[in-house]
């Protein structure tokens, strides 16, 4: 059974820095496009970006420039490395495979604030 557990959240101030990670199990990470996801209050739940097996990279146009998504998959963990935060990033923050959905993991509250 797929499992994928996301940390590095927490809250920053506008302009800061927060790198999030993805740690899957139970599956051939390597195999697949992975990409992280936010919902933010209200809102339904995005993709923010992608990233295909050999790292090839794809943003969406509210984060591209300041998120950048890295793979290890000899780690089987993704990660998502986001810069210049704005208000308007406070989410939670998930991972996840975008052409089959996998279970939802838990995933990592990003809050920013001053």
């Amino acid at each position: 059974q797929v499992q994928l557990v996301e940390s590095g959240g927490g809250l920053v101030q506008p302009g800061g820095s927060l790198r999030l990670s993805c740690a899957a199990s139970g599956t051939p990470f390597s195999s697949y496009v992975m990409g992280w996801y936010r919902q933010a209050p209200g809102k339904e739940r995005e993709l923010v970006a992608q990233i295909s097996r050999t790292g090839t990279t794809n943003y969406a146009d509210s984060v591209k420039g300041r998120f950048t998504i890295s793979r290890d998959n000899t780690k089987k963990t993704m990660y998502l490395q986001m810069n210049s935060l704005k208000p308007e990033d406070t989410a939670v923050y998930y991972c996840n495979r975008p052409s089959a959905i996998w279970a939802w993991g838990q995933g990592t509250q990003v809050t920013v604030s001053s």
